[in-house]
């Protein structure tokens, strides 16, 4: 790779980790864990830490039916900005968490939100974990098996024979991975992902990611599919979810003026609604 192609690609992959607040509700967490749990439990989530391989993930949870028979699971992105563009951050805690933002104003009976890997961690965890869990490895074989039992536990402890996966960023890479391999998934809903990872990654001309399988070049059929995609959007081009639709299928919903930040969490009641019109 040349350096104009080195320095690009470190420019743009600190721009797909970037998480604004120009559009979102007031973040009065920052960061914080113990902020984002209060702020999750004046919503009637309960906060829990699951063991899931060889990951620790916050999940987020809420129930109001129990007798739902699905489950909506909300699969948080990427998380904090770069320092700088050569320079992940130390902690990936997201500063503004969109994904349970959106979660919060989801009517479903039962909702969890999911935490990524490193993300809401101790100091003395957040040590002992990686960086590559969340830069270059962050879709990897080991980051999806965690995912995969995290869900299995979900539904044990909450209900619904069926999952709803809503990712936002590239919670929807995971998501749609997830719903590739396991038979219970029902709907998927992504917004603003770059699903179809070869393709996003040559637009750019990225390096690939390391052992991360492309979820439009998944063998077999996925469920039916919401993906939200903004106009200007320049991280996540909608050319970029119009592929993975069209090779894999499901509905491609564009907001023309939307970009990868603004403004999915403050409409979200609104385009959730969109899912199930009355």
């Amino acid at each position: 790779m040349s350096t104009l192609h080195a320095i690009r690609a470190a420019l743009l992959g600190a721009a797909f980790l970037l998480t604004l607040t120009a559009c979102s509700t007031p973040a009065p967490w920052r960061g914080s864990r113990a902020g984002t749990v209060a702020w999750a439990s004046e919503r009637d989530f309960a906060a829990s830490e699951l063991d899931a391989g060889q990951f620790k993930l916050l999940a987020l949870t809420r129930q109001r039916n129990p007798e739902c028979q699905t489950l909506s699971v909300y699969i948080e992105g990427d998380g904090a900005p770069w320092v700088t563009p050569w320079q992940a951050p130390r902690d990936p805690t997201p500063l503004t968490p969109t994904a349970l933002l959106m979660a919060a104003v989801d009517p479903a009976g039962a909702v969890a939100y999911l935490g990524r890997p490193c993300q809401y961690q101790s100091a003395e965890s957040l040590a002992a974990c990686s960086p590559r869990w969340w830069t270059d490895q962050r879709f990897a074989p080991d980051v999806l098996a965690a995912y995969d039992d995290a869900l299995t536990q979900l539904k044990t402890r909450l209900c619904g024979q069926h999952l709803r996966l809503v990712g936002y960023s590239g919670g929807g890479v995971i998501a749609a991975q997830l719903t590739a391999h396991r038979a219970d998934v029902a709907a998927l809903v992504t917004v603003a992902s770059p699903l179809a990872l070869t393709d996003w990654g040559a637009w750019h001309e990225l390096a690939p990611f390391t052992n991360a399988s492309d979820p439009a070049l998944e063998p077999g059929t996925l469920p039916p599919g919401i993906h939200w995609a903004g106009g200007k959007d320049r991280i996540v081009p909608i050319q970029i979810v119009e592929k993975f639709t069209q090779r894999k299928g499901g509905q491609l919903q564009i907001q023309p003026g939307y970009d990868h930040e603004c403004c999915w969490a403050r409409d979200w009641a609104r385009l959730v609604a969109m899912e199930n019109p009355p």
